[in-house]
């Protein structure tokens, strides 16, 4: 009776027909299952519309979202993670009163359970969504988990020698119920970092003391200082989950970690070298359930995005996207990529590593365990019929060779280089033995990009930088007069740096006719630069400066990027 009460209600308000319903029920008969999740599994019906169509059947309100900020955690020492996550219900206690946040209302008896083991009789019932539910616990059990502090304290001289059990690490993190300190904290070390969106987390071993740092937009900060003599069961624990070997203490290694912690799936890139000290380990973190960037969300302005734009539908020739090390090459390259990706074309890529999976786009791996380098992967990838090629990187001349060659021959290449600036990636190539008519007749366009941190949108207030401040990155008062540039005070939200998140700042350097003539003339990058400033190209300092005139970075910040 309740099936039909529930087809009817979604029936009246999504405008359904009797034919929908009697399939659904059809279906229902033969299967099992509501019919609201038939009905959204058809794609039919959203899971909104299911949850507005039971608050009308039970009289149940509905939250678009779960408020985080007063938040009570307490519960989570009476209810395992896991029995809410099973039946998608959250206890909320925030002023005013104490309600249970319900997927599916028709869970009684779960639901009278939770209110007994809470002593909660009175607590309202409301509706959610699956994600605003899974989102709420999950911030619930990380804000309620130990400190780290806490946990390093529990680790007492005698634990030094602790049998480290491997665990299966593609479950949740947050589930893991360990009662083994060492595997405590490295899971909150993990979900620390992820809360704190670093992408790195750095273990150095001292003579006398161990230093953990996390690299937060692009710059690192310490966190924690655990006691030396655990030392050797951190870094153990660590290579156990990457499958390293921890007997070899001599040798760098390099391993991989694929978690999750509560909605994020994040894979890690381990790095171990040895040092006086020990083994120093660095973690790259890649939040795999990020979204792939757009080109218009990487912060480029009208002008050069037109003129990107233009050059990625090129029929052929090389696209070099230069800067240092965590510049946001690789995301720039996979934002053309995901822009021009469509069944029309065959589109293939060699990369070390696969940071980001495109739906349609062939990946290649590079191992060179294997002797699959980049040079020998990028030869076979030219006899797959291939339109566009993104190459990860161009690191000896074999590569660079293959990669014109492939570009004279009708296809278009994508990839990066470690430059200063974009002239400066031609005196590279040529330094590489490339003679300078093949960089002419094949490179289009050189892209030299940095990340700035954005100023925090909470705390962030005007203010007036000093005349010399201004001058350094090219600002004149001419340029300043009637702008507001803005600096962060510092606030919960940005961890007191006045900075969240980043932005990019960026140098296209288009090899027309003139800029081609010199380079075959001379490869000084002064000279080249010169000239493609003469003839109009933003540098990157030019291009910081508009970001702080329009409010969105500092003067600190884009002298700290560009300076020489």
């Amino acid at each position: 009776m309740i099936h039909r009460l529930i087809g009817e209600i979604l029936k009246k308000i999504c405008s359904l027909s009797e034919e929908t319903i009697v399939q659904a029920l059809k279906i229902q008969e033969e299967r099992g299952g509501s019919i609201g999740e038939i009905l959204i599994q058809n794609g039919t019906i959203t899971e909104t519309d299911l949850l507005k169509a039971f608050g009308i059947q039970f009289g149940l309100p509905l939250w678009s979202t779960i408020s985080r900020e007063d938040m009570d955690t307490s519960f989570t020492q009476q209810i395992p993670i896991q029995f809410l996550k099973k039946y998608k219900m959250v206890p909320v206690v925030i002023p005013g009163g104490v309600y249970i946040a319900v997927n599916d209302p028709m869970l009684f008896q779960a639901l009278d359970d939770l209110r007994m083991i809470l002593g909660w009789d009175g607590a309202e019932t409301v509706l959610a969504s699956h994600s605003a539910i899974l989102s709420a616990i999950n911030f619930a059990y990380d804000m309620s988990r130990d400190s780290a502090e806490q946990v390093i304290q529990d680790m007492r001289e005698e634990d030094r020698d602790l049998i480290i059990s491997a665990v299966e690490e593609t479950g949740d993190l947050l589930d893991d119920t360990s009662d083994a300190p060492i595997i405590k904290l490295v899971n909150l070390m993990l979900s620390q970092a992820v809360k704190a969106r670093a992408s790195d987390i750095h273990i150095e071993p001292y003579q006398n003391r161990i230093k953990i740092r996390y690299r937060v937009d692009g710059i690192l900060y310490d966190m924690m200082s655990p006691p030396k003599h655990i030392q050797s069961t951190l870094i153990s624990r660590i290579k156990i989950m990457a499958k390293l070997n921890i007997a070899e203490k001599r040798l760098p290694q390099d391993g991989r970690i694929e978690i999750r912690i509560g909605d994020k799936n994040v894979d890690i890139r381990v790095s171990t070298i040895p040092i006086a000290f020990g083994e120093r380990v660095v973690l790259r973190l890649l939040d795999k359930s990020s979204v792939l960037l757009k080109l218009s969300d990487l912060g480029m302005s009208e002008e050069g995005l037109k003129a990107l734009n233009g050059l990625i539908r090129s029929a052929y020739g090389i696209i070099l996207v230069t800067g240092p090390t965590g510049s946001g090459k690789t995301t720039t390259l996979y934002a053309a990529l995901s822009t021009i990706n469509n069944p029309d074309i065959n589109i293939i890529t060699i990369e070390d590593p696969i940071e980001y999976q495109i739906d349609g786009i062939g990946q290649i791996q590079v191992n060179p365990k294997i002797n699959l380098t980049f040079a020998n992967g990028l030869r076979s990838i030219v006899r797959q019929d291939p339109d566009v090629i993104l190459v990860g990187e161009i690191r000896d001349l074999e590569t660079a060779e293959i990669a014109i060659q492939a570009a004279l021959t009708g296809h278009l290449v994508f990839s990066t280089l470690h430059t200063n600036d974009s002239a400066s990636a031609v005196t590279r190539l040529i330094d590489m033995g490339i003679e300078p008519f093949l960089v002419t007749s094949s490179v289009i366009a050189i892209l030299a990009q940095r990340l700035v941190r954005t100023v925090c949108n909470e705390c962030k207030a005007a203010y007036i930088p000093d005349e010399e401040s201004l001058q350094n990155i090219g600002i004149t008062s001419e340029m300043f007069a009637g702008k507001k540039i803005y600096e962060g005070k510092g606030c919960q939200g940005c961890l007191n740096t006045g900075y969240r998140g980043r932005t990019g700042i960026f140098e296209l350097m288009v090899l027309d006719d003139p800029i081609k003539n010199l380079i075959l003339k001379t490869s000084d990058s002064n000279a080249i630069k010169r000239k493609a400033v003469g003839q109009g190209m933003i540098t990157l300092r030019q291009d910081g400066a508009l970001r702080v005139l329009n409010g969105i970075t500092t003067v600190e910040e884009v002298h700290r990027v560009t300076q020489k």
